[in-house]
């Protein structure tokens, strides 16, 4: 018997788009055993067909999902958004059952899926701490020589006491975490919410989740940032509409998910609209000093980064940020609207919203992409309304500049020009 710690077979979950499932009560299943005549039969045999009609309203979440995690590995999911990645996690979570196939897991589970998972909002955090102990099938004596430092890493001792429905989104992110990390799983399962966080925080849960690694349990961690993933994790899954589309090394996962077509390999993207969503980023791209979407770009001159927003409902304390990233991933430089008119962090009325964003004579030679994303600022963290993650690559070329005159390489991921002055000088 191969030694594992999960499991997946076949997976796959369907949803029925815009019909909500409907459960069968035991005396549904004794009037329909009583009636079962050839003419019941001739109804059943109707609604079935009826049935496999409306099949094209169903939609794949995941898809012949197969896998299996070693103990004690650590494993990145990628993808784009809606490839299945959350669905997974709730599925390996047992949050919601696989239409179809199985999954098997050995250990203990913790889990952070979303801001409050697992969290009775009428305890406080102190007898949540505790619940979430007894449910990973912990005894309070185990849960009591963690206490301490469960509170000490989420940083809320002043409102331990306080019933979780009052607390913040980022007040629910440290103790959900600190819950699930510290309480000594066999596997961790992490979603994006870490995003919720603030910054300081983000970077302590990367380490504490390096800490699990290393102490030799399952980490299943999912993300759209690519550098946070690479740190982390040494295996990659990468889905691509619900499908494995590559499972191995994260570095090759990566290069696969950024390689592939689902993020919009030229310089502008549109996005579908979908009126339900109340923030929506539509448009991204790449602009020259003429406004057309280019892929490659001078080193001494300016271009623009266009953002197309709609905006569908009241919005308060919101703010578009825009990123741009290096060939690994990492953030070179980001710049928020508000940076100069900090009024945009009031109301945002209905609206569509075109922006420019003028981005100076600032990068070395290489290769980039941009991350756009609207949040809201709330009084410790921000909540991200919607973003768009790795798209519009585009190339930094040397337009003839100094250092290729005198041959010396490029250093750094930024330039800027800056004066030299010579203040003093003596003879030797």
């Amino acid at each position: 018997m191969s030694d594992f710690a999960i499991r997946a077979e076949q997976l796959g979950k369907k949803y029925k788009i815009g019909e909500k499932e409907r459960y069968r009560m035991l005396r549904d299943v004794l009037r329909d055993a009583a009636v079962a005549t050839w003419q019941g039969m001739r109804r059943i045999v109707k609604r079935q067909a009826r049935l496999e009609r409306e099949d094209h309203r169903a939609l794949w979440a995941l898809k012949d999902v197969s896998f299996e995690v070693k103990p004690g590995d650590s494993v990145g999911i990628i993808g784009s958004n809606g490839a299945g990645k959350t669905t997974l996690l709730k599925i390996l979570a047992r949050v919601t059952v696989p239409t179809e196939g199985r999954v098997r897991l050995r250990g203990r589970v913790g889990s952070l899926l979303e801001v409050g998972t697992g969290f009775h909002p009428e305890l406080t955090g102190r007898e949540n701490i505790y619940l979430n102990g007894a449910i990973l099938g912990m005894r309070k004596q185990e849960i009591d020589r963690k206490f301490d430092e469960i509170v000490a890493f989420s940083e809320v001792e002043r409102f331990l006491d306080t019933p979780v429905k009052f607390y913040s989104s980022g007040m629910h992110v440290r103790l959900a975490f600190s819950v699930a990390a510290h309480l000594e799983p066999e596997i961790l399962l992490v979603d994006e919410v870490l995003a919720v966080g603030d910054v300081a925080f983000q970077r302590k849960s990367l380490g504490r989740m390096e800490d699990v690694a290393q102490e030799g349990r399952t980490v299943l961690f999912v993300s759209h940032n690519m550098a946070a993933v690479k740190s982390l994790c040494k295996t990659g899954i990468y889905l691509e509409k619900g499908r494995v589309r590559h499972l191995g090394d994260i570095d090759e996962a990566v290069q696969v998910y950024l390689g592939s077509g689902e993020l919009q390999q030229q310089s502008e993207v549109h996005l579908p609209a979908d009126p339900a969503r109340p923030v929506q980023i539509l448009s991204v791209s790449v602009l020259n000093s003429v406004g057309n979407p280019v892929p490659t770009l001078p080193h001494d001159q300016p271009f623009d980064v266009g953002i197309q927003v709609a905006i569908r409902e009241l919005t308060y304390r919101m703010n578009l940020g825009l990123y741009i990233l290096d060939r690994d991933l990492d953030t070179v430089f980001s710049t928020h609207d508000f940076e100069q008119d900090d009024n945009r962090l009031q109301t945002r009325q209905p609206g569509l919203y075109a922006y420019h964003v003028h981005i100076p004579p600032l990068l070395v030679p290489g290769h980039y992409r941009l991350s756009v994303r609207a949040m809201r600022l709330g009084r410790k963290t921000e909540k991200v309304l919607d973003n768009v993650e790795h798209v519009c690559p585009f190339d930094i070329f040397d337009n003839g500049s100094v250092f290729a005159k005198v041959n010396m390489k490029w250093v750094g991921k930024v330039s800027v020009p800056v004066k030299w002055m010579c203040v003093e000088k003596h003879p030797i």
